[in-house]
């Protein structure tokens, strides 16, 4: 930074430049050690013979920003880790207040996302949200007269980043009912934090056996109720138990310009080769033909080319058929397997099918919009600068009530890979790489009326809180109160039976009549495996690197990932070891 002296009171040197400089007191400074390098020393002095006010002064200023700071700091982390408060209303606004008398049997904290977060304006289009709040109203009231209970449901927000759910989950603070995708939840079954919810699902869903008919879903069990059983039943953990409860459906698409394509002269595609063309013709035409964000292709891409890769290969390579998820899931690779084939040399360089996902990916990058972090690729599309926009199926409502839209919009789903675009193509359709959109689960807050020291099972049989909370979870499930929540507005499907989703959203409906993924790779291994891909793919996609050199780091990132897992979880390395031996006849016919 420059200081700028008036000119009248500049700092005068003397005649040999090395002498005494005589600097007014106001403007005392001291000279950074690198900006003297090269130059004559001199010697400052002041004015008038008193001590430089700068240094002391500027020095008290900012200790006394930094005690503030760090007194904001210990308040802050005082208030995160002080122990949970009796249950006592607060004053304000919040969903239910209207029905509460000031004696509060139970706060329940439930935080559902931004999706349906009360006085959401979604994308800024329409009315604020008010769905989830009138349901809850209808729950404290009914609670009230029919049990005779006081209860509160407090709507929270909780950041998306793991380290602070896990701080929160850690501690027993953490809402009693959150939105975390399964995956993540996966790796921390062991630790006590999520409470498994087999039991509930397995019986009578309370609200319905009230209503007493014996022909709705949910009379006999609560399973009963989901639309799609193979996405909800498949999120079962590798201990066989289900944490997570899918309470709604979302899936990705090709959001595409209709009026574009018909001034291009191209329709949406049948095959890879098909759509390829398009977006050249689409680019000639002076368009940015595919919309996209880094994110995208360290996710759906990865998932999606992985599969239309390594589909064929499955019954060669899938080792451990689960008795529970097995049915639905359809021949999912999850961890074990994952760092079990690894072993094998699968997923590293010598891998063609593997070396297969990156090359083609880069052969897509060329039809992308240049900037893959910043750009806003939504402007792009309304503004019909990009032709078309992978994105998920929450987007509809953004484009579906813009009054300003001119143009006519649809969505497609990618198609499939063939021989002509790679030999090792399973030539299948592309699969589901969305289905569970809010995924909820009940944490160990739901349970903390109980000895932590008891078995869960035990707890679980004891809390009476947690008998709230799971009436709660149960009564906004019901058809009546959850088309409510989730059609209030266009973006995630239903997933009760009995309740249709919008009809905007029926192109993604479509989609997810498709099986599911063969596997989930951001949710495979551990944070620090993913951010690594994804810089370095962020670096490859860019020509910062070549294919080789990604490969190299990829190929070390999987093996470091792997080993992790064999440490913290332990891998039944024998059991698959026996049925890699086992299928080996099947992967005789396997090209590659």
């Amino acid at each position: 930074m420059t200081l700028s002296v008036p000119r009248a009171r500049r700092p005068i040197c003397s005649d040999d430049d090395t002498g005494p400089v005589t600097v007014p007191a106001l403007f005392c400074y001291h000279r950074a050690p690198w900006r003297n390098r090269g130059r004559p020393k001199h010697t400052y002095q002041h004015a008038d013979p008193q001590p430089c006010p700068g240094r002391p002064f500027m020095h008290k200023v900012l200790t006394y920003i930094r005690h503030l700071f760090l007194a904001a700091v210990l308040a802050g982390g005082t208030w995160l880790l002080w122990p949970p408060a009796e249950e006592e209303p607060e004053q304000g606004d919040a969903p239910g207040a209207a029905h509460r008398s000031e004696n509060v049997d139970y706060v329940i904290k439930f935080s559902p996302g931004f999706q349906y977060m009360p006085g959401n304006v979604p994308y800024g289009i329409g009315d604020p949200l008010k769905g989830l709040a009138d349901v809850i109203d209808d729950f404290e009231a009914f609670y009230e007269k029919e049990e005779g209970l006081n209860v509160r449901i407090q709507v929270v927000t909780i950041p998306g980043v793991r380290e602070y759910l896990v701080a929160q989950l850690g501690s027993g603070l953490a809402p009693d009912i959150i939105n975390v995708n399964v995956e993540d939840v996966w790796v921390d079954t062991q630790k006590g934090w999520y409470v498994p919810l087999d039991a509930f699902l397995e019986a009578p869903n309370t609200w319905v056996r009230r209503q007493g008919n014996p022909n709705q879903p949910g009379y006999e069990q609560w399973w009963d109720m989901f639309k799609y059983q193979a996405i909800s039943r498949g999120k079962a953990a590798p201990d066989n138990r289900n944490y997570a409860v899918s309470f709604d459906m979302i899936e990705t698409g090709i959001y595409y310009n209709k009026t574009i394509f018909r001034e291009v002269g191209v329709e949406p595609p049948e095959t890879w080769e098909d759509w390829m063309l398009v977006m050249n013709k689409l680019q000639e035409a002076g368009y940015i033909p595919l919309l996209m964000v880094l994110w995208s292709f360290n996710d759906w891409a990865v998932d999606l080319f992985f599969d239309q890769l390594y589909y064929g290969i499955l019954p060669g390579i899938d080792l451990l058929q689960d008795p529970v998820r097995e049915q639905y899931l359809e021949g999912y690779l999850d961890a074990d397997e994952i760092t079990f084939l690894n072993q094998k040399g699968f997923f590293t360089k010598k891998d063609p099918r593997y070396l297969e996902i990156w090359r083609l990916m880069r052969e897509m990058r060329q039809y992308v919009n240049r900037n893959l972090t910043s750009q806003d690729p939504v402007r792009e599309f309304v503004t019909q600068r990009g032709a078309q926009f992978w994105n998920h199926s929450g987007l509809v409502y953004r484009f579906d009530a813009d009054p300003e839209l001119d143009f006519e919009w649809g969505v497609f789903y990618l198609p499939p890979f063939t021989k002509q675009t790679t030999p090792y193509a399973s030539e299948t359709e592309m699969c589901v790489i969305g289905g569970s959109g809010t995924q909820l689960e009940v944490t160990n807050s739901a349970i903390r009326d109980t000895d932590p020291a008891l078995p869960m099972e035990e707890r679980i049989e004891q809390s009476r809180r947690l008998r709230v909370v799971i009436d709660f979870f149960q009564f906004i499930m019901l058809p009546e109160n959850y088309v409510r929540i989730v059609n209030e507005y266009p973006g995630l499907m239903p997933n009760v039976c009995g309740v249709d989703p919008l009809p905007v959203l029926e192109p993604f409906e479509r989609i997810l009549d498709r099986r599911y993924t063969t596997t989930k790779w951001l949710f495979t291994f551990d944070l620090k495996f993913s951010e690594i891909q994804q810089r370095m793919l962020e670096l490859y996609l860019n020509n910062g690197v070549e294919l080789d050199e990604f490969m190299d780091w990829q190929t070390n990132n999987i093996a470091a990932a792997a080993q992790n897992h064999i440490r913290r979880k332990g891998v039944a390395m024998e059991e698959m070891e026996a049925a890699w031996q086992r299928l080996a006849p099947v992967r005789t016919h396997y090209e590659g």
